[in-house]
């Protein structure tokens, strides 16, 4: 029992120590992408084959100031890129890695120790970079505890710029000295494997590894912490490298977001177009792993098509100049070098079908409930029913009570820039549209997370990181960063913690609580002898009072077809499929109260409450009905009434405030 019970905690820290890792590697380069980016367009106009001297040299026999343009090109080519990617960028990233331990200090013996090795090889260092940087700022952070407290007033500054200075030298001696060598050999390693790879046409077969990785966010270690400076090596030689396609080209995530758009279901098929064009054009390939962890077996399509592309690149001896940063087309192309385009082009076409095909085929296949009918079932079930809770739903159970206001939301990823900036904007808006202007919401990588942050957001794969670094906060997590329900529920909470906007108060008043549930859709005693006649029963009170057509009870009949309603606790909540939200004209429920309990695919049922939701409503409605029927009083206080209004006093708490409705 006791290693049964183990296994999960140990896969999840063992995820978590990778992903953590990762992320050291991956931020050392990522604040300096505009350094790489700019040293790939001085690469693309300077060197022999580039934009400028290319272009003079065509020009053959051309005037006396073309041909001084042509030479100024070659000149500033000779004295700029090599000196850039020799010097520049490696002490750029050790400087980096050695501020993200020991804020500048850090950074300054880092660079120092850094140069050290970059001087002692003839190739760009960024290996040593990576190494020499964060151990001369841990290193720096461990001498400067020894005398910490100990140096008498007014030499503190004499004995710290020693110090650095001192340590900074030996670092750098060891470096030249020790590091160099031996970091030297691996690189050359690394970069006959590479090689290797190449010439037996293996490359593709990086997929494999690669696909999977990075729908457990490992994408920006894997490609800044690892491509990037192997392809930077590889460019400064050739000209390009396709280490830089490998994980940046967004084709196969197209791919798959077009499947989604036209096989998908609920709200995986509606979001699904959205995320394509983030993805595509924005180059926020976070934005459709949710998509895969939803449907795991998807992976399969992903590492077809990131082979397909890659097979494409290596047969048209494609690449990139530089990183492609973010990962968008635009991007892809602004690296692209002539001779490149053609097989970039046709790789990027020829993965974004293969996925498509694969995955087509799969989500056709596939029987399972629809994606938000997943979020359904695990809303409504609740963890109050189950005896189980997470944070967010706690909090939206009372839990949350027990805390002050919220005033500092923080949507945290693992490098603060593309998901979370991107989920930051749809949440920030719906609290705005909500009334709740005191409420900030930021982006932000999960590694600078700080104690001030009320509540913190993140991908239910990353929540684990940030919970580490922000334990008293709430955590929400989400697993569609584009129309996750968490958004509508963090919007609830807002209202139990801040207490209503006054743009929601007004607005519910206007509308008035009694229209949700009619007391002519509420019915004591039910006729129904069996599971479809209680559902039909339900439907047919909410089409007598208009709030919905004829069609949406179908369509509640269809939904029963393909996942349970029983929630247990006596208690289950028809409601139609998504493909029906046009068939009802508003938010309504419908009660009926069964004297025998009802056979409901295995479960006792004597409550059946029809809802019907527009927009989101119905993942609201799932909530505040769970909560309700989690008080034994409240379920007992339902057994005994006696007339409509005593039900509706009871389920009166259960409408929706309309800061969420219809969201």
């Amino acid at each position: 029992m006791a290693t049964a019970t183990q296994t999960p905690t140990s896969r999840t820290s063992t995820r978590v120590h990778v992903q953590r890792f990762g992320t050291f590697l991956s931020n050392m380069v990522m604040p300096n992408i505009g350094a790489f980016i700019a040293w790939g367009l001085i690469t693309a106009l300077f060197i022999e084959k580039g934009w400028i001297t290319g272009l003079t040299d065509a020009w053959d026999g051309a005037d006396s100031w073309v041909a001084e343009i042509g030479g100024w090109g070659d000149y500033a080519g000779g004295g700029i890129v090599g000196p850039m990617i020799t010097y520049l960028l490696p002490i750029l990233i050790g400087y980096t890695g050695g501020k993200m331990i020991y804020e500048t200090r850090g950074g300054v013996v880092g660079a120092l120790a850094t140069f050290g090795v970059i001087a002692g090889t003839e190739i760009p260092m960024f290996m040593g970079a990576m190494i020499m940087g964060p151990l001369g700022g841990w290193s720096m952070k461990k001498i400067d505890a020894i005398w910490d407290g100990k140096i008498k007033p007014g030499f503190e500054m004499l004995v710290n710029n020693f110090a650095a200075g001192i340590w900074g030298l030996l670092l750098a001696t060891f470096g030249f000295f020790a590091m160099s060598p031996i970091l030297t050999r691996i690189s050359n390693g690394a970069g006959d494997a590479v090689k290797w790879l190449v010439e037996n046409d293996l490359l593709p077969f990086t997929s494999v590894l690669i696909e999977p990785a990075k729908v457990l966010f490992l994408n920006n270690a894997i490609n800044h912490g690892v491509l990037t400076p192997l392809g930077t090596n590889e460019a400064f030689e050739n000209g390009k490298s396709i280490l830089f396609l490998l994980e940046a080209n967004p084709a196969a995530g197209l791919g798959l977001l077009l499947a989604y758009s036209l096989f998908g279901k609920g709200l995986a098929k509606a979001s699904a177009p959205g995320a394509a064009l983030i993805h595509a054009i924005g180059g926020i390939h976070e934005i459709y792993f949710p998509y895969v962890l939803m449907k795991p077996k998807l992976i399969v399509a992903m590492i077809a098509g990131g082979m397909t592309q890659v097979f494409v690149n290596v047969v048209f001896d494609s690449g990139l100049r530089a990183p492609a940063a973010p990962g968008s087309v635009i991007a892809v192309y602004a690296q692209t070098p002539g001779n490149s385009v053609l097989g970039v082009t046709l790789s990027m076409l020829a993965g974004a079908a293969v996925t498509f095909v694969v995955a087509a085929f799969l989500l056709k296949i596939d029987k399972t409930e629809e994606a938000d009918d997943e979020l359904v079932g695990a809303t409504a079930h609740m963890e109050a029913l189950k005896g189980k809770s997470s944070v967010a739903t706690a909090a939206l159970l009372g839990t949350a009570g027990q805390q002050g206001a919220i005033t500092n939301i923080v949507f945290a990823c693992d490098a603060g820039m593309g998901s979370s900036a991107m989920g930051a904007s749809v949440l920030r808006k719906k609290i705005r549209d909500a009334g709740y202007a005191d409420v900030s919401v930021v982006n932000k990588a999960i590694a600078n997370l700080t104690s001030d942050a009320d509540l913190v957001v993140s991908h239910q794969d990353l929540t684990d990181r940030a919970r580490l670094k922000t334990p008293d906060a709430v955590h929400v997590s989400v697993d569609n960063f584009m129309a996750s329900p968490r958004y509508d529920e963090i919007v609830e909470l807002l209202g139990r913690t801040n207490g209503r906007a006054g743009a929601a108060v007004a607005e519910e008043e206007a509308a008035g609580s009694g229209t949700l549930l009619a007391e002519e859709s509420v019915v004591l005693s039910g006729r129904a002898a069996t599971r479809d006649e209680a559902i039909t029963e339900a439907g047919r009170l909410l089409v007598d009072v208009g709030a919905v057509s004829d069609a949406y009870v179908d369509a509640m009949h269809e939904r029963e077809r393909s996942v349970s309603t029983a929630m247990g606790n006596l208690l289950a909540i028809p409601h139609g499929t998504n493909e029906a939200k046009g068939s009802i004209h508003r938010t309504a429920l419908s009660f009926v109260r069964y004297g025998a309990p009802l056979d409901w695919n295995g479960k006792e049922v004597r409550f059946v409450i029809g809802i019907a939701g527009t927009g989101n409503d119905h993942l609201a409605l799932l909530g505040r009905i769970a909560r309700v029927f989690a008080d034994p009083e409240r379920v007992a206080e339902l057994e005994a009434a006696r007339s409509a209004a005593d039900v509706r006093r009871v389920l009166g708490e259960v409408s929706p405030s309309p800061a969420g409705a219809g969201a």
